[in-house]
């Protein structure tokens, strides 16, 4: 999706999936400086990555479910963080898809936390017994729910590059001790707030990846998106089996055909991944509209 010329913001920035635009210099983007002061534009796009690869084609309304999402779940968590969000009167190019944020200086971690077992915290746990320097009891398996939530950061990885997970010890030295604790637990706050949520839709939350920033007052801020199928983990309950790989409302189901024998692709080659076939994109889109309807018990207004 190419992005959009928007009266009054100019990009400067364009990422896997978002765009980021900020007030420019004509009357227009004057007048939301004055309005909104220090913000930016963030707009989803239906653009989908796995592995490290932007893949096409787009998936139809994804950038308007995650946006819609988040906004659904910044409201609910009003009470155990502050977000970013000031407006969503948005250029109508990008409305339901773009939501108008305080700027924050955001810190250098990717905050994530863990229910159950899977992933990249599965492998470490088959490698080392333990997630980022918390050891864990023998025996799990994929999909075991953990005895309690855990703290498992990451750093920030550069487009196009994996994130790394890192010990707590470790984010201390990036943020600092009291940051650090203080990430970790409003992480964990909002992950409990979300999964009760999610428990009486009958949906798992296996785990979230949170982003945190100072506002102009140095108050840590909840800021992207928030527990969206990009972000997160969301199993059905009725289905959950430990021991195998769960059925997801995540793009797990691109990834999935993308390793399989179907897509005659590797991921060890250089070659970038083959376009996604029709019937592909169309079950990705119904997986977010799916979960989108589950979280929220609305239609989404396309």
């Amino acid at each position: 999706m190419t992005a959009p010329v928007l009266p009054g913001w100019t990009q400067t920035y364009a990422g896997k999936v978002r765009n980021l635009y900020v007030p420019d210099s004509t009357p227009a983007g004057e007048e939301i400086t004055e309005l909104h002061g220090e913000v930016m534009l963030v707009v989803a796009s239906d653009r989908i990555s796995a592995y490290d690869h932007v893949l096409s084609p787009a998936i139809p309304d994804k950038g308007t479910v995650l946006t819609q999402l988040s906004l659904w779940w910044f409201a609910q968590l009003a009470g155990t963080v502050a977000d970013h969000v000031v407006s969503t009167i948005v250029p109508d190019d990008v409305d339901g898809r773009a939501m108008i944020c305080r700027r924050l200086e955001m810190f250098p971690v990717e905050c994530v936390a863990r229910g159950y077992l899977t992933g990249s915290g599965l492998a470490e746990y088959h490698h080392s017994g333990a997630v980022t320097g918390i050891a864990l009891a023998p025996g799990l398996v994929d999909g075991s729910r953990l005895p309690e939530p855990i703290f498992t950061p990451a750093t920030k990885a550069e487009l196009g590059a994996h994130d790394q997970n890192i010990t707590f010890d470790a984010t201390v030295e990036l943020v600092g001790p009291e940051t650090a604790h203080r990430l970790r637990e409003l992480t964990l706050d909002v992950y409990r707030r979300a999964e009760a949520i999610t428990a009486e839709r009958g949906l798992i939350l296996a785990d979230t990846k949170l982003e945190f920033g100072l506002d102009a007052d140095d108050q840590i801020t909840l800021a992207d998106e928030v527990l969206t199928p990009d972000s997160s983990r969301f199993w059905p309950a009725d289905a959950w089996s430990p021991g195998k790989t769960q059925p997801s409302f995540d793009k797990q189901y691109v990834r999935d055909w993308l390793t399989s024998p179907a897509s005659g692709w590797s991921r060890t080659s250089d070659a970038p991944p083959p376009p996604l076939p029709d019937h592909v994109v169309a079950r990705t889109r119904d997986r977010y509209l799916e979960v989108y309807r589950r979280i929220t018990g609305n239609e989404l207004d396309l």
